[in-house]
């Protein structure tokens, strides 16, 4: 039997569907996932700013192995994670859900596959002074090209 799929021999990019950029985020889920070498957190981020891209989500991993755990203490940080939590060492699922802040994103292809790095992070309160710097440098550069 033949199926018919348009669009099928049409060269397409991988990672069409990653955002690059700052976003203003909420996390929406939180899943601890066990490996023997590299444990994570998977999570999902709801976009809240900018307003194009509100219903999109963005999905990434952070890492909880020793050499990795200085990039999970500045998520925890910046978006507001609990400090009773925090200072007993303890990373609730539940207790991540609804919390927001900025996320920085960039895209990596390894193998032929595109991934979703989580670059940086920044409190929820930064977020019109980051867009605002972040616009100013863009135009900023473009001036320096003109010349």
């Amino acid at each position: 039997m033949r199926r018919q799929f348009p669009g099928l021999h049409a060269e397409s990019k991988n990672g069409d569907g990653l955002l690059e950029g700052l976003f203003l985020t909420r996390v929406d889920r939180a899943f601890y996932r066990w490996h023997p070498q590299k444990p994570f957190f998977a999570l999902q981020f709801s976009i809240l700013e900018p307003k194009q891209h509100s219903a999109r989500t963005i999905s990434g991993r952070l890492y909880c192995t020793p050499k990795a755990l200085w990039k999970l203490n500045w998520f925890l940080r910046d978006f507001g994670y609990d400090d009773d939590l925090f200072n007993r060492d303890e990373v609730d699922e539940k207790a991540l859900l609804g919390l927001t802040g900025i996320v920085k994103t960039s895209r990596t292809t390894r193998n032929g596959r595109s991934f979703l790095n989580l670059d940086a992070f920044a409190p929820a309160g930064q977020w019109e002074e980051l867009t605002v710097s972040a616009i100013g440098n863009g135009d900023r550069q473009e001036n320096a090209h003109d010349l």
